[in-house]
Order: C-alpha cells, then sequence, then structure tokens
C-alpha cells in the first residue's frame, strides 16, 4: 500500500520536513523501553548485590527495538484507520509508503526478540523470552488488528500491565533466574510506579487529539472524560504513582536513597499545572506528553540509582 508523502512546504506555522522527521523518530519516548529495564536489573541488585551488565545491556538492546517496532506499527495501523490523517510527522505520512514502514518495523521486531533469545541461551532459560513474546503480543493488541484495544479505551491498562509489573519483572529474572516473591514490597513498588509514570505518557498523549480520536471512533480515556475532568485526574495519579515508593521507603523496603524521587517531583508538577490550565488548547497542550516523559525518565533514573546505591552503600537512619 503506498500513501502521498507529506511533503508541504515549511511556512513561518509549519514545521519543516527536518523537524517532522524529528517528531516522527519520537527520540525521547525510547526512555520507556529503558527504564522499566533499568529498574528491575536495579531492584535486583539492590536484592542480591551482583548486576550483570553484559545481560542488562543485550536487555536495553531488545527493549528499545521492540519499542522501534511498537511505534512504527502504531503509525502502520493507524494510518489503515485513517486517525492520522491530520497527523504529519506520522511516518506513513512522510514517507508515503505505508509497506515499506510495516517491514522496517518488523525488521525492529526481529532485532529485538533476537537480542532477548540470545539472553535465553546464555542462561539456558527460556522464561524471560517468555515473558516479553507476552508483553509484544499485548502491544500489538494496543493498535493492531483485529483487537484494537487502544480504541476501546484500553491503551493505559495495557501500557500499565507490560510496562509495570511485567517488564520489572522480566528484568528482575534476567539478572536473578528466580521469581521475586509474589508479595515483595520492593518490586511492587517500584513495578506500581514504573506502570503508572509509563501509562500517564500515552494518558497525555491523547489531550491534543481528542477531536481526531472521536472522529475516528477512537475512545480514549481522556475522549471518554473530556479533557477537563482527565486534567484533574492527573495530580491524582501522578500522588498514587508515588504512593508505593513511600510505603516502600517507610517499611524500609527501599533504600533510605529512594528518596532521591523527590527531586523529580517538580516536573510532576509543571506536568500537572500545564494540562490544567491548557487541557482544551490543542496547540498548547501538546507538549505536555514530553512533560510526562521527563518526569517519567528523571524519576525512573533517580528510583534505579538509589537501589543501586542502596546495594552498593547502603545508608540507614540511626
Amino acid at each position: 500500500m503506498t500513501v502521498q508523502a507529506y511533503s508541504e512546504p515549511s511556512t513561518p506555522h509549519q514545521p519543516s520536513r527536518k523537524q517532522l522527521w524529528k517528531a516522527a523518530i519520537k527520540l525521547p519516548m525510547y526512555t520507556v523501553a529503558i527504564m522499566p529495564i533499568l529498574l528491575g536489573s536495579a531492584i535486583a541488585t539492590f536484592t542480591t548485590g551482583q548486576l550483570h551488565a553484559g545481560i542488562l545491556t543485550l536487555f536495553l538492546v531488545g527493549a528499545i527495538a521492540i519499542i522501534a517496532w511498537l511505534n512504527l506499527t502504531n503509525d502502520v495501523f493507524d494510518a489503515d484507520t485513517g486517525i492520522d490523517v491530520n497527523k504529519a510527522h506520522s511516518v506513513v505520512n512522510l514517507t508515503g509508503n505505508r509497506s515499506l514502514v510495516f517491514w522496517i518495523a518488523n525488521g525492529f521486531l526481529a532485532l529485538g526478540v533476537g537480542s532477548i533469545l540470545a539472553i535465553a541461551l546464555l542462561q539456558q532459560d527460556w522464561t524471560v523470552l517468555g515473558i516479553i513474546l507476552a508483553c509484544c503480543f499485548l502491544g500489538y493488541t494496543y493498535q493492531g488488528p483485529p483487537f484494537r484495544f487502544g480504541y476501546l479505551g484500553l491503551g493505559e491498562p495495557i501500557c500499565f500491565v507490560t510496562f509495570g509489573p511485567m517488564a520489572v519483572v522480566a528484568a528482575y529474572y534476567s539478572q536473578t533466574q528466580a521469581w521475586p516473591a509474589i508479595d515483595s514490597p520492593t518490586l511492587w513498588a517500584g513495578s506500581i510506579f514504573m506502570g503508572i509514570t509509563t501509562s500517564l505518557i500515552l494518558l497525555c498523549s491523547h489531550f491534543h487529539q481528542v477531536a481526531d480520536d472521536l472522529r475516528a471512533g477512537k475512545r480514549s480515556p481522556v475522549a471518554r472524560l473530556g479533557t477537563g475532568r482527565s486534567a484533574q485526574l492527573l495530580p491524582w495519579l501522578c500522588g498514587v504513582a508515588l504512593g508505593p515508593i513511600a510505603w516502600g521507603i517507610a517499611i524500609q523496603e527501599l533504600p533510605l536513597w529512594s528518596l532521591l524521587v523527590g527531586l523529580s517531583l517538580p516536573i510532576a508538577v509543571k506536568l500537572c499545572r500545564h494540562v490544567l490550565a491548557d487541557h482544551d488548547q490543542p496547540d498548547r497542550v501538546s507538549n505536555c506528553k514530553f512533560i510526562a516523559v521527563k518526569w517519567h525518565f528523571w524519576s525512573g533514573l533517580l528510583l534505579s540509582i538509589s537501589c543501586f546505591l542502596g546495594a552498593w552503600w547502603p545508608v540507614v537512619l540511626p
């Protein structure tokens, strides 16, 4: 299938083609692949005192490639439904070649699964590969036919499960080759936090495109609730995300270093204030997902660093 490539001339009010490609590549979004793997590995290190750097590297390569597959196929499937007709930075719209984008995406999937397969072969254990294949399937159901669960407003729950508990547990297992205790406060606190902060990125991506979503029959949470109520919900979700971290510190199941996550709070506050002020102005609120990405990155990085420090340089209250 070939579509007409987006090639309108640049104007003072319209991004250049270079800017469109930069937006299409979505480079900041790849932190959603890195953070759960880093955090799961950090929690494993905090628990065992050991880090297998080679396994972590292979896992990060695989996760980044799988996210590239997910981003490209989402553009392909959105092009099929027409929801991206006004999205100039869609890769399909920029190239004008839906089939090419689809097969490049599949190449990234092969690379990603191959990297995880290498971990399985090195460890002679197929558990991590099984978890990641399940994550890939759930990721496909978000936009892929015949499921298209994202159009039913189920994208955020799928995002929470795959980038939270499943990815964090997979990374933990890759380091320890052992299942964490089902009642592990450390792992659950990190998984819930990571799942919610990742889901917030997807939630924030809907505020500026409600009209297009409704036109294409996509009932995202923001389309269902309206931008005003969704904006009011955002501070509560940020608070719920931080709750497990505070709880983990209080019961001494997370290292005291985890207080460093508080350094990311100004970003969360900025996100909530921005969306509350501009939720009904698409041009102004369209950047809120990148603020959400920034909070996800820094909070996840600080929590991961805290777990590494807790393993190698523990600090306890007198």
